[in-house]
């Protein structure tokens, strides 16, 4: 009886993390701290970058778009298992499981895309220093993120119009904190899920070209950067980027890994620890990989705490010391910016 009511129920039941009480409490405290962490860490970033008159970059217009994408991010999965966890609890309405699903593959595709254009930014920066204002104007750094978030659109719609057009006939228990489409393609009975298969390989393989162009991008920073003459300056440089790429790499192997794994009836503590680590992981780690380690970002910080203001305004251009860049080799880089050595 209890098995045909999950059957026919008009939502799902997901997972939760303990069915000790206390452990719940626990996991949503948890939770809740994390959540508030990225939040303060992201709106912190907004700020800042809109303020600030030093920072009309397009390096900061970019980092002002991931911040908003990572607090969005984890808003669209945290929040919701924190209230299962307090209220023991773990049923979403099938509404609010579509929307679950059309805002976490929009926005996971949107911050591929972001990163994607964040790395050729850079790599315009570095190999490209004196057609830099060029490649990179205003006008095309708002354009190029109007394609960012419609395509992150069009990837939502996608996924959520393909896996919502099967017939659950299963008993409607998803072994995850969120509602996650590998699980809800367990539910079905038959083969009409290959619509959503086709759309997920279409959008692994876009992710995957991205990735390449991402690698080939720092290949060629990197190529640059060995050309630096000082060994600390080299040093520095591998220590901003290198952590840049290791965030991609993680965030698209992890994602793509649970994707594509053959989904198990019983759950693991290894499927909601991978899980974790692409969808809250990645909006708490960015802001301080990023952003909060950049000397520009904690000056703007400082004035912000100290007087409350800013003052000043930068010109368009990827230096701190002059404009434009002549020769790479004697510069430092941070991020996409050059400190003169």
């Amino acid at each position: 009886m209890v098995m045909a009511n999950v059957t026919t129920m008009s939502g799902f039941l997901l997972m939760l993390f303990s069915n000790n009480r206390e452990l719940q409490i626990l996991h949503a405290l948890l939770f809740l701290l994390i959540y508030l962490l990225t939040l303060a860490e992201n709106l912190l970033i907004i700020a800042i970058t809109t303020l600030d008159q030093h920072l009309q970059t397009p390096m900061y217009y970019f980092l002002k778009h991931l911040s908003l994408l990572d607090l969005s991010f984890i808003s669209v999965t945290v929040p919701q298992s924190i209230d299962n966890s307090l209220t023991g609890n773990g049923y979403i309405a099938h509404g609010q499981c579509m929307l679950q699903v059309f805002f976490f593959t929009a926005l996971a595709w949107v911050e591929v895309a972001i990163l994607t254009v964040m790395s050729y930014d850079r790599y315009a920066a570095i190999c490209l220093p004196l057609h830099y204002e060029d490649i990179m104007d205003p006008r095309a750094c708002k354009r190029a993120m109007i394609a960012v978030w419609l395509s992150g659109g069009i990837s939502g719609i996608l996924h959520t119009a393909a896996t919502f057009s099967i017939t659950f006939c299963k008993a409607k228990i998803i072994h995850q904190f969120f509602c996650d489409i590998p699980q809800l393609l367990k539910l079905s009975c038959s083969s009409d899920y290959l619509g959503v298969i086709g759309v997920a390989a279409f959008t692994t393989m876009l992710a995957f070209i991205c990735f390449v162009s991402i690698v080939l991008s720092y290949a060629h920073i990197f190529s640059t950067v060995l050309r630096i003459p000082s060994a600390k300056g080299r040093s520095k440089a591998f220590s901003t980027c290198l952590p840049h790429l290791f965030v991609v790499s993680f965030f698209l192997s992890t994602g793509i890994f649970e994707f594509l794994k053959p989904t198990s009836d019983s759950p693991t503590a290894s499927d909601i620890i991978i899980s974790i680590f692409y969808t809250v992981v990645p909006p708490t780690l960015n802001p301080m990989i990023y952003s909060l380690r950049n000397e520009d970002m904690k000056g703007a910080l400082r004035k912000l705490l100290l007087r409350g203001e800013f003052t000043g305004k930068k010109h368009f251009c990827p230096v701190v010391d002059g404009c434009p860049i002549l020769h790479t080799g004697a510069y430092l880089i941070t991020g996409i910016h050059y400190i003169q050595m």
